[in-house]
């Protein structure tokens, strides 16, 4: 140990002790620079130049041995500040830590530029894609998808989401950092936003109330994709309560994969553009007072079950609903009547605006 010159009790540190303004500025966790000094059996040393003497020992030793021992003297090094001044009067220092440090201080340099970087996906999950970024493991959210490689699968099946997302192992794909935290080793990364630029640069020339010529690329659950047909490098999407006036349940039941269609665009946020195929065409329940009356008798067939009773079908558009309450369970109610068949019902009530009208089972 006395070989090496110790921090306090050099002179120069006497003086800085005496005159704490005149200290060079160094914290914990701090990176620093600096050279080999002397390796021994069980500890290391490094000149820190204006800082003093730094040490590596016990387990960060241990840690560090594959990096220290091609060192020669004299050598550069960056390492982490451990400790400012341990009992023997040194700076301690971590090489590891350093590693990490510099490692995730690149990542952050990323994501403050904005960069768009190459990933490399090497495992799959129902939630979405893994990667590695300098070492550090990386995940891309479903939602963080490009349109083009968005997982179309009917009613958001984990099973078929999974099929889907392993087709990308072992492919790269262009991604930008949106998030990290190096305390918790979260890193996201998105493809979207590397592909939200070009588009948005294509989006100029549309406006929300525009009408465009699309093609219909892909089917989900909650709606449909829409590729416009004069630039399809964007697509829009149909939520499902924008495919008809009347309630559906599967957006199959309106458009089919390679559709053409006529779409009005309702928002254009962020890259993302929201269509709408009803907004084009006549609300029929503007006129359903004109047509449907508190107690009129009407033929209508059943279109589906829910928690609440049941809706009917009136016409191609309109649908009424009648209530569980109206048979005492639902049980009973499937028991008088199935999907699929007509039956008298009488008009309790109609209601325009809320998109509403009321039967009771004519008697």
């Amino acid at each position: 140990m006395n070989a090496i010159k110790k921090t306090t009790n050099s002179p120069l540190a006497q003086v800085l002790k005496s005159s704490p303004e005149l200290l060079p500025t160094l914290k914990e966790g701090d990176l620093v620079e600096g050279a080999l000094l002397k390796k021994m059996p069980r500890a290391v040393y490094f000149d820190l130049k204006k800082f003093g003497t730094g040490v590596i020992y016990g387990h960060e030793l241990s840690n560090a041995k594959e990096s220290i021992k091609n060192l020669k003297i004299g050598d550069p090094v960056s390492a982490k500040v451990v400790d400012l001044e341990n009992e023997d009067g040194y700076i301690e220092l971590s090489l590891s830590e350093a590693s990490r440090q510099k490692t995730w201080q690149g990542v952050k340099d990323l994501l403050e530029k904005n960069e768009e970087i190459a990933a490399k996906i090497t495992a799959a999950n129902s939630g979405g894609l893994i990667s590695i970024i300098d070492g550090i493991k990386a995940f891309l959210p479903v939602s963080q998808l490009s349109n083009e490689h968005y997982p179309r699968v009917d009613e958001g099946s984990k099973e078929k989401i999974l099929e889907e997302l392993k087709k990308f192992i072992g492919q790269d794909l262009t991604v930008k950092i949106i998030d990290l935290n190096p305390r918790t080793g979260k890193l996201i990364i998105s493809e979207k936003e590397t592909a939200s630029q070009d588009i948005k640069g294509f989006l100029v020339n549309y406006k929300a109330g525009d009408t465009i010529d699309g093609i219909i690329s892909g089917i989900a659950d909650f709606g449909a994709f829409v590729r416009f047909a004069d630039n399809p490098k964007i697509e829009g999407l149909i939520h499902i309560s924008e495919l008809s006036h009347r309630l559906i349940e599967n957006p199959k039941d309106i458009v089919k994969i390679d559709d053409t269609v006529k779409a009005q665009i309702l928002e254009i946020k962020d890259g993302r553009v929201t269509l709408s195929l009803k907004s084009l065409t006549e609300n029929p329940w503007s006129k359903v007072a004109e047509k449907y009356k508190a107690g009129e008798t009407i033929k209508g067939t059943l279109s589906r079950f829910n928690p609440f009773g049941a809706f009917v079908s009136l016409d191609q558009e309109i649908q009424g609903a009648i209530h569980v309450s109206e048979f005492g369970s639902a049980e009973e109610m499937k028991k008088q009547l199935e999907v699929g068949k007509s039956y008298d019902f009488k008009i309790d009530s109609v209601k325009p605006e809320e998109k509403r009208i009321i039967l009771k089972l004519a008697k």
